[in-house]
């Protein structure tokens, strides 16, 4: 039975002796009459005389030292209270004899009392006349039946001789529902208790109890349940090199929380990756639990072409690019008429739109890139950008060409080469462009590239990430669950990444404007966001 578990028990343990506890508590309220109880004790005793043996020797003057019978003689003061839970009245006092309550002083002869009380409660003094009892013979002390409220008292202070320092005296009487007991005062140096035994004891069990039940909760070794997403077997990434990071920190979390999965990632362009699935699944015989699709995913800046038909697309994110131009030149700002002049080579001088004599150097991705694609169809209106004249960036090898035009294989070698040749501009995936040396950013139409309020700035340069399979996947593949990773547990990696995730409010409705005819502002169903192209 998994239920009869250790921490179960304690736990069913506690709850009980939780509730035995207060069940206990109201019974013992209800149930239990509360006692009566008078309390005394003695706070003074000391000697008067002259008497060595009655307490040490002393100096006495006037009255002490010309009455007679004094060389004995002592004083106790006695103290009486209601230290109980209810009044004693006078009707409480069960003996049958007029007074109520009997000091005796062993050994000590009554000589003399006088009696107090504090200030508030002097009404109790008319209860100590002979007439309700008060009356002393021997070594005894009749004390009338004096009616007092919880905490009330008052103190008697006896003249007495023939005895030591330090002789019994005790107080006796009957009280109905209740007793007569010697106690104790709190000297300075004592602190009251804050709970009762009662209460103290409940208290150390329920702590043993939680402590218990804490440290085998704390101590237990059971693992935490792997993600609803996780699949096992083998899975190779391709496509967009801009997005690559975010995958390859995707796949790292994915296989440390997923046991049984490994993933590659080997990105090459957006255009490669697509065109790699879609050869893969034209060739799959069909085999093993992807029923006929290759293990491959590809991920793409942007839509596939129409030319893959085969291909089932999931929108992850958006992501946003910028322009990079080196530090020699100035500029922080271009218009979009004046980025479209520059890549048809219009432009050949920084210094036509205002900045230094420098040559215009375009440094490029090659063909098969998404950010270039990207650039071509949300920047220069969708057309191409002038054709290379360039091998390495440096001069021109083809002197038709107004401008130097390279083509380089990755987004770091993009942004390398825009840091080192003076004039040079490029383009880069937003986070990778960020706080090099060398280069800066571009705004384009005075908008900065961001992912915040995409919607309201309308800054262009931006565009979908787009996760390719051959068909749809199965649901219990490696390729469907790493999806669904990516568009659920994964999305804040995807943040950090400076991309802004499909599946959050606001990037579901810039999402929308995938495709042509898709509407700008309005949100698509989580359904509408895995499709195949057409």
């Amino acid at each position: 039975m998994d239920w009869l578990s250790a921490e179960n028990t304690i736990a069913v343990l506690t709850a009980v002796l939780g509730l035995a506890a207060t069940v206990g508590a109201l019974w013992y309220e209800r149930r239990v009459p509360r006692r009566k109880r008078l309390g005394y004790r003695v706070q003074l005793d000391t000697a008067i005389g002259d008497n060595v043996r009655t307490g040490g020797a002393n100096a006495r003057l006037g009255l002490f030292d010309e009455t007679p019978e004094m060389s004995d003689a002592t004083l106790v003061l006695l103290r009486v209270e209601n230290d109980g839970s209810q009044a004693v009245s006078d009707a409480d006092y069960s003996g049958r004899a007029l007074h109520g309550l009997t000091a005796v002083f062993t050994g000590r002869t009554v000589r003399g009392l006088a009696v107090t009380a504090p200030s508030g409660d002097d009404h109790l003094m008319e209860h100590f006349t002979a007439a309700a009892g008060l009356r002393y013979e021997g070594s005894t002390l009749h004390i009338p039946r004096v009616p007092l409220n919880r905490g009330q008292h008052y103190k008697l202070l006896v003249l007495l001789t023939g005895g030591p320092v330090g002789g019994d005296v005790t107080l006796s009487g009957g009280i109905q529902a209740g007793d007569v007991q010697p106690n104790r005062s709190t000297t300075l140096d004592d602190k009251p208790p804050l709970l009762s035994r009662p209460a103290q004891l409940l208290t150390v069990l329920l702590t043993l109890s939680v402590v218990t039940l804490a440290s085998i909760i704390v101590l237990r070794e059971d693992d935490p349940p792997p993600p609803i997403e996780c699949a096992t077997g083998e899975l190779t990434v391709l496509g967009s090199t801009a997005f690559a990071p975010v995958v390859e920190e995707l796949a790292d979390k994915y296989e440390g929380d997923c046991p049984g999965s490994d993933i590659t990632v080997s990105a090459h362009g957006s255009a490669a990756g697509l065109r790699e699935l879609d050869d893969a699944g034209r060739k799959s015989t069909g085999k093993g639990r992807n029923k006929g699709a290759p293990a491959l995913l590809a991920f793409s800046d942007g839509p596939g072409s129409d030319g893959f038909p085969r291909l089932a697309e999931t929108r992850v994110a958006v992501s946003v690019f910028a322009l990079v131009l080196n530090d020699r030149v100035p500029t922080r700002n271009l218009t979009l008429p004046q980025v479209r002049r520059i890549y048809r080579g219009d432009v050949r001088n920084w210094k036509e739109l205002g900045g230094p004599d420098l040559p215009v150097v375009l440094v490029s991705r090659g063909s098969s890139s998404g950010t270039r694609d990207t650039l071509q169809r949300r920047v220069l209106g969708g057309t191409f950008e002038i054709k290379a004249s360039s091998n390495d960036c440096l001069g021109k090898d083809d002197p038709s060409v107004p401008v130097t035009r390279c083509e380089l294989d990755s987004t770091d070698q993009v942004l390398d080469a825009v840091g080192r040749i003076p004039g040079a501009i490029g383009y880069s995936e937003l986070r990778a462009a960020s706080g090099l040396k060398g280069l800066h950013r571009l705004d384009l139409e005075g908008h900065a590239p961001s992912t915040d309020q995409l919607l309201k700035t309308g800054y262009p340069y931006r565009e979908i990430e787009y996760a390719y399979t051959y068909g749809l996947p199965p649901a219990d593949s490696l390729a469907a669950g790493f999806l669904a990773y990516a568009r659920g547990t994964g999305i804040d990696v995807i943040r950090t990444h400076g991309h802004l995730p499909c599946a959050t409010p606001e990037g579901l409705r810039v999402c929308a404007e995938g495709r042509p005819g898709d509407s700008a502002g309005t949100p698509l169903p989580q359904s509408s966001t895995t499709r195949r192209t057409s």
